[in-house]
């Protein structure tokens, strides 16, 4: 399960790979970095379909910052476990299960290499799972950065018929069958004209050959029993108090051309946080930090005047540059 590289994404320097073994006994993919003279750890809990080598450029950005890097394949995705004997089909029965994948990175990863503090860095899927660790009381990271959390979807054009139908397929025992309408192309075989995640078309390919040259690391659209567990989740983020318990400060960057999440369910969750802020970066398209440099240069200057200490850091490097 070792990273892997080409000559456009080549695998940062230093790369620890550290297993990591789930409570129901599948084995996870994680890496881990150090960087010189660390200001403390930032894992990075990726969005659905992803894989660690998808975040290369993002772990030397960070590496850049003096902070050590954790990351992890989510279970069914990327050279992690699936649970389902197809591969390419994203599965699972309760995002209950990522949190608990989450804990058991902190406990052999983070507890045992990585100093503090520890902060975290989330996209979509991962980005929702972050949000309900800490709703749940077992959040571990100081501070959190994420990045169009799946709040809700976006364009469902009847969405109590949708959800309702989900389910009533999953209670009957199609969980494990894809979604109506679904495929089994990896969304990485699309074309870049027309995608939802960047407008960026160097990271698009890039993103696009990482996958080519690896096929094990893509999966396909997700099961019924996926997206039902995905809607019961977000149900829960649509009541009035969830946010509000969420003790943790948070950082939340929404893409204003998102079409993948809806970015007035973000700004709306948004606004109830206690301890959060959010930003809305016009024209960005689902994926920030696969976008163009303008649109990523505003998610880094948000990141480094939220996490303590990286502003200051990088205004030693400027002048230091003088």
């Amino acid at each position: 399960m070792d990273l892997i590289g080409i000559p456009e994404n080549p695998v940062p320097a230093g790369a620890i790979m550290v297993p990591v073994l789930a409570q129901d006994g599948l084995k996870l993919r994680a890496a881990r970095w150090v960087s010189e003279a660390p200001r403390g750890t930032v894992a990075i809990v990726t969005g659905r379909g992803e894989f660690i080598e998808k975040y290369f450029e993002i772990i030397e950005e960070l590496r850049a910052r003096h902070f050590n890097v954790v990351i992890m394949d989510m279970r069914g995705q990327g050279l992690s476990e699936r649970e389902l004997a197809n591969p390419l089909k994203g599965h699972i029965d309760d995002f209950l299960i990522y949190e608990r994948d989450l804990a058991a990175l902190s406990r052999q990863v983070l507890e045992a290499y990585c100093p503090k503090p520890w902060f975290a860095l989330g996209h979509s899927m991962g980005a929702a799972v972050l949000l309900a660790h800490a709703r749940h009381g077992a959040d571990v990271f100081e501070r959190m950065v994420l990045t169009a959390p799946m709040i809700d979807l976006c364009g469902l054009r009847f969405p109590r018929a949708t959800r309702a139908l989900v389910e009533a397929l999953d209670i009957i025992g199609l969980g494990g069958a894809f979604v109506p309408g679904g495929s089994q192309l990896p969304i990485t075989r699309y074309p870049f004209e027309g995608n939802v995640l960047t407008s960026d078309p160097v990271r698009f390919m890039r993103y696009a050959a990482i996958a080519n040259a690896s096929p094990d690391l893509a999966i396909s659209d997700p099961t019924i029993g996926w997206v039902n567990a995905a809607f019961r989740l977000m149900r829960q983020f649509k009541e009035p108090d969830y946010a509000r318990r969420i003790m943790t400060p948070i950082l939340i960057l929404a893409a204003g051309s998102d079409r993948l999440v809806s970015t007035p369910a973000i700004e709306s969750f948004a606004s109830r946080l206690k301890a959060g802020r959010h930003y809305t970066i016009p024209y960005a398209r689902h994926d920030l930090l696969l976008e163009n440099d303008a649109i990523r240069a505003q998610f880094w200057a948000a990141f480094d005047a939220f996490i303590p200490g990286t502003l200051q850091l990088n205004r030693k490097a400027e002048v230091s540059r003088v």
